[in-house]
């Protein structure tokens, strides 16, 4: 990775923290964009090297269109890793529900308006929880469902998949040597699951420190992603337990998620929910020299 730049969203914990640290290790120059910056800097100093902090909140779109403003420079690859998870309704500053706004619309707009400066790679990190979902286009922000909190993360983590598969699709057809990937991390032991909402402990919550993985496995198919001989729009996830942990390998998805015509339609309704207009947002992509 000598010599890359590889910009990576939610650096300072978690499987975000773990690829920071193998890539600088490797030698990759990274920007780190983070909400906060003190633990930004606190990790920069830590992996050495010449790295950039940034701050970034994908939970507010200005935010995001603030960073991309102030990211002038080229990128080898994009890595669209930050996520929350929550089991109660709430919003982002934008009113999107937290889940879908954070997890896919803050990095949707992100890569759209950072694509002309990507040389290689976008890489999304994704979860086989996508299995799960029930996406529902007519009701993105969970203003007319009962909400689920987990059906509601598995929403955004199937819209991650979908914008990976359409992204790559617009990429081929403008002739892009630019890459698109997912990654599933597996069962990782990570605060993303430290729900303060949660009144008591359920089975869950006794079972995951005994079944995951620490955050460094967990960043072993985001890695192969980032940096293997991979098909286009591969999806990666750990070889063992039903693809929940230890090392890496392109793994299968649901049919939902290989749907061209949901990808195609979730593309535009972001496009309008994002405000990114169509000329914008990677419908035309430039072909990298």
């Amino acid at each position: 990775m000598a010599g890359r730049t590889v910009l990576i969203t939610g650096a300072t914990s978690g499987i975000g923290r773990a690829t920071a640290t193998a890539l600088a290790a490797a030698g990759a120059r990274l920007v780190l964009a983070v909400r906060d910056t003190a633990k930004g800097a606190d990790l920069a100093d830590q992996l050495g090297g010449k790295h950039v902090v940034r701050t970034l909140d994908l939970s507010d779109l200005a935010s995001v269109r603030r960073f991309a403003q102030s990211t002038t420079e080229p990128i080898d690859t994009l890595v669209n890793n930050a996520g929350v998870a929550s089991s109660t309704l709430e919003r982002t500053s934008d009113g999107f529900e937290l889940q879908f706004g954070t997890n896919h619309l803050g990095h949707f707009l992100l890569t759209t308006l950072l694509l002309p400066q990507v040389a290689a790679r976008v890489v999304t990190v994704a979860s086989q929880a996508e299995r799960a979902s029930r996406l529902d286009l007519e009701d993105l922000n969970w203003d007319h469902r009962e909400f689920r909190g987990g059906r509601a993360y598995a929403d955004s983590k199937l819209a991650n998949l979908l914008f990976t598969a359409e992204l790559d699709r617009r990429l081929r057809d403008a002739g892009s040597p630019v890459q698109a990937m997912a990654a599933h991390p597996g069962l990782v032991v990570t605060a993303i699951y430290d729900d303060p909402q949660r009144r008591r402990r359920n089975v869950w919550d006794r079972l995951l420190p005994l079944a995951g993985q620490q955050p460094d496995q967990g960043a072993l198919p985001v890695l192969l992603a980032i940096t293997g001989d991979l098909p286009d729009a591969a999806f990666t996830g750990p070889r063992h337990f039903m693809h929940m942990r230890g090392g890496a390998q392109v793994i299968g998805r649901s049919a939902r998620a290989k749907d061209p015509d949901l990808a195609r339609r979730l593309w535009t309704a972001s496009e309008k929910l994002t405000g990114q207009a169509p000329d914008k947002s990677a419908s035309t992509v430039p072909v990298q020299k």
